[in-house]
């Protein structure tokens, strides 16, 4: 976690880069607020005007007048008022808006490696959350802004009028300005903890949610509910610590403006008995002492409110100052087209490790060349990089040494949106979308026809199925698709990858989830779908191994063997051992 000064210096940065970029909205917001602050103070004079003049000079005529521009400065007020917080409002909620996109854009950006580390549950906390309290303290700039002009125009015209009185009135602000300082300092902690422990708390609610089928599988229920009540209490906890502060200092911050109210009322009533001050003055005064005393109030508030924001910030910033590694190269070149075969893929003396400096080398020196048009199956015990082989292809992460070429070119040099473009994958923990069958199959391709979608689920084997459903491809999936079966899944993620029609198809365990019935129909269909794509196959099942005309043996990053089925079959033992532990048959030819 970074420090607590420089998440303040992150949040305050932040917050100044949102207001510069909506200078001109919140400019127009502060101006309807001066405005209604000229009409705030402008009241006291008026009134002192109608009590001179009209009440003790008893002139019926001025009493009206001046109470008539009361009342006409009032509907100003009220007007200006509206406006304000109409123009507040707007700003800070499209600073909101536009704060959520620049980070849901950024999040998509980084790379596989940051959210292999993130929890879902910190990320939506961020993005809601936290840019709500950067929103409730943008809400009230211009409002701060008009009660420090409110303070201002009133000490102005309180000294004007009387300094002594003045001195007695404002003597206990240098102690809400000292008091104002330490509740900064000790709600700021408090502030960022709460944050913290929130974001906690809503990982832990979005696995609850996300992993529902699993906690009942195993009745854990109550292992959930108390990791949800120790989160819970943990942000009790802090939220309780900020309440112990504010107990602390806003009753102090609220006293003291009172304390000068009275002192004016003390003093200045025993100067209007003795004739040396007019009854409109000392109204007046105390009308704009009362004018002073609401902005000093809310001060507690609006430094509660800056704090949270700030902690909020400083953690939205630490997400949005995360560099992505994957980028695109400065000048990116382009894959080559046709005619001829295209997906010649090279693994040139490839070393990777997920993490920087971390011992477990996954792929160490490894060179594989697989041709146009050819398929391929990897297999290997669990750990021996066949599912790393495939993520370093479409660059979910950037080898450590050698180098990933795709038709003679640098995967690195190749723009990443081209690149994935040309990557088909299919998953072995299949995602779906919540919409419905077909919008799910065209996903890399919206605009694709009803017949494009249709004839990739028949090559998935997936159109019967679809067929049978009420809606057919207008069904939608449910979240995350678990209205459907495992296979059923799979094989709309399978049409999803053909639909796409790229230059490489990757199948990552893509046919774990299929039944033995299924599985022969999709191995079928794929035979047809894979002739004259370079297909990478990463199974455990025998029969989709052999799907492939080439089979390579991975053990600890390394090539242990390489071949046809039939021929490893014969001459490596390891091979025999691996499909033996799979309880697979050991007689299956290609």
């Amino acid at each position: 976690m970074i420090g607590l000064a420089t998440s303040r210096r992150r949040g305050w940065a932040l917050i100044r880069e949102t207001l510069v970029g909506q200078r001109w909205g919140i400019a127009t917001g502060v101006g309807a607020g001066l405005v209604w602050t000229a009409a705030k103070v402008c009241t006291p004079l008026l009134v002192r005007q109608a009590m001179d003049r009209g009440i003790a000079g008893r002139d019926l005529r001025a009493l009206v007048q001046w109470s008539g521009l009361v009342a006409a400065v009032g509907v100003v007020s009220a007007i200006f008022t509206g406006t304000r917080r109409y123009l507040a409002f707007r700003e800070a909620r499209l600073a909101e808006a536009r704060l959520r996109d620049r980070m849901y854009a950024h999040v998509q950006r980084l790379h596989f490696a940051f959210h292999d580390r993130a929890r879902a549950g910190q990320l939506m906390s961020r993005a809601n959350t936290d840019l709500q309290q950067i929103q409730s303290f943008l809400v009230m700039i211009p409002l701060t802004i008009a009660n420090l002009v409110i303070v201002v125009a009133s000490t102005v015209a309180l000294l004007a009028t009387d300094p002594v009185l003045t001195a007695l009135a404002l003597g206990p602000l240098p102690l809400v300005n000292v008091l104002g300082r330490r509740f900064s300092e000790r709600l700021h902690p408090a502030a960022l903890g709460i944050q913290e422990e929130s974001a906690q708390l809503a990982a832990v609610v979005d696995e609850a949610i996300s992993g529902v089928r699993v906690i009942k599988g195993f009745g854990m229920q109550d292992v959930l509910r108390r990791r949800l009540r120790i989160e819970a209490g943990d942000v009790f906890g802090q939220a309780m610590q900020a309440a112990r502060v504010r107990s602390i200092f806003l009753p102090a911050i609220e006293l003291l403006p009172n304390v000068g109210l009275i002192a004016v009322l003390a003093f200045g009533g025993h100067r209007v008995l003795a004739g040396e001050m007019t009854i409109g003055s000392l109204v007046m005064f105390n009308f704009f002492v009362v004018l002073l005393v609401n902005p000093l109030r809310t001060l507690g508030m609006i430094i509660a409110t800056a704090e949270r924001a700030v902690a909020s910030a400083g953690r939205a910033a630490e997400l949005l100052e995360t560099a992505p590694s994957i980028v695109d190269a400065p000048s990116p070149r382009s894959l080559p087209e046709g005619p001829g075969p295209l997906g010649e893929i090279r693994f040139e003396g490839v070393t990777f490790r997920y993490r920087a400096g971390e011992d477990v080398t996954v792929l160490d020196a490894l060179d594989l060349v697989i041709p146009a048009g050819q398929s391929i199956s990897l297999v290997g015990a669990t750990g021996s990089g066949k599912s790393t082989i495939g993520r370093l292809v479409p660059r979910f992460y950037d080898v450590d040494a050698g180098r990933v070429l795709l038709d003679g070119v640098d995967v690195r040099e190749v723009a990443v949106r081209d690149l994935r473009s040309q990557v088909g994958i299919v998953f072995d923990d299949t995602f779906l979308f919540n919409d419905t069958l077909a919008n799910n199959i065209a996903f890399a391709d919206p605009e694709a026809s009803a017949g494009k979608v249709e004839r990739a689920a028949r090559l998935a084997g997936a159109h019967d199925f679809i067929s049978r459903l009420p809606n057919g491809y207008a069904t939608e999936v449910g979240e995350r698709g678990l209205a459907l079966s495992g296979g059923q899944r799979q094989r709309i993620a399978i049409a999803r990858a053909i639909l796409a029609d790229p230059r490489v198809l990757i199948l990552d365990d893509a046919t774990s989830s299929v039944d033995p019935v299924k599985e022969h129909e999709i191995r079928s269909a794929l035979s047809e779908v894979m002739k004259g794509r370079t297909t990478i196959i990463i199974a455990h099942r025998p029969a989709t191994i052999a799907l492939a005309s080439r089979v390579v043996l991975l053990d600890g990053g390394r090539i242990m063997a390489d071949g046809t089925h039939d021929s490893l079959l014969v001459s490596s033992e390891a091979y025999r051992r691996l499909l033996a532990a799979e309880n697979a048959p050991t007689g299956m030819s290609a």
